[in-house]
């Protein structure tokens, strides 16, 4: 007969409003909300919520068209900016990627990023999940759409230089140009990170436990990457800017579908346990072993 372990003290985050409190027998669970992994097909995958997610779409799409009527059309830089640019000024953890140009990387990277966007309409190919093929493409509109909004609301919103405004090599009426300030967050590797991981989340979500799902996500990390890594050295961006990019990329590609999913796909393996024992609210993250 197989035991069953419940890890909840050491696998737990609390978060509490009084830092110095610790949960006690007083601790009252609100809720359970369970991180799920699908368990069968006896009901659809997703649910969409009108409500919510039309908003969402309409706003990151709106303003992502807005948006892009402007980050690409900033004032240029004066001569004296440009002469001014200081390769101390920047923080450590970027410095050493001042400088960099690379025509043919950013070459590259256009077609990792065009490419991309295609990949997630081979799920269609699926059976299964062509039979839902309308809602999938809502959803991927919706990740496109949240990774949209972020990507063009940092880049009208902050300037920075990009790496290869600091490449003396190259003219300085060149550097003027007011695409060089877009350097923050890096949207080729965010929409590449948005499509690939999008695609292998919905397809495991599908098809639980089959070993394609490896495959698509190691796809999608090798894409993200090697996009990342040609922008680097193409001088788009610094490796904060990367980093960022990537990270919102992958968490709506992923999360998107996440929360679409129908409670029917939930098991009680991994979950959350919220608490409160009237001063203190907090939850647990907690595992269970079979």
């Amino acid at each position: 007969m197989k035991t069953k372990l419940f890890l909840t003290g050491i696998l737990s985050f609390t978060l509490c409003l009084n830092s110095n409190a610790q949960p006690d027998s007083s601790v009252v669970p609100v809720d359970t909300f369970e991180l799920d992994t699908p368990a069968g097909k006896t009901q659809e995958i997703y649910t969409l919520k009108p409500s919510v997610d039309i908003p969402i779409v309409a706003v990151g799409t709106g303003w992502s068209i807005y948006a892009f009527t402007r980050i690409y059309n900033k004032e240029p830089s004066t001569r004296e900016q440009i002469l001014s640019l200081d390769e101390n000024d920047i923080p450590k953890i970027d410095r050493w990627a001042a400088g960099m140009s690379n025509q043919a990387a950013d070459d590259n990277s256009d077609f990792l990023f065009y490419g991309s966007i295609a990949v997630p309409f081979m799920l269609l190919f699926d059976k299964e999940i062509r039979h839902d093929a309308g809602k999938i493409g809502f959803m991927f509109w919706e990740s496109m759409a949240i990774t949209g909004m972020f990507y063009t609301g940092t880049v009208y919103f902050v300037d920075r230089y990009r790496p290869e405004t600091y490449n003396t090599t190259l003219s300085v009426e060149e550097r003027m140009g007011g695409n060089f300030k877009d350097a923050f967050m890096a949207g080729h590797p965010a929409l590449v990170a948005t499509s690939m991981f999008f695609t292998a989340k919905v397809y495991s979500d599908y098809h639980p436990g089959s070993k394609f799902t490896y495959v698509l996500y190691a796809a999608a990390i090798g894409a993200t990457g090697a996009t990342a890594y040609l922008r680097h050295i193409a001088g788009k961006h610094f490796p904060t800017d990367l980093f960022t990019g990537v990270t919102i990329g992958t968490l709506s590609g992923i999360l998107v579908p996440q929360f679409h999913k129908n409670k029917v796909h939930r098991d009680k393996k991994l979950g959350f346990l919220p608490y409160t024992n009237g001063k203190n609210t907090g939850f647990y993250l907690t595992y269970k072993f079979k």
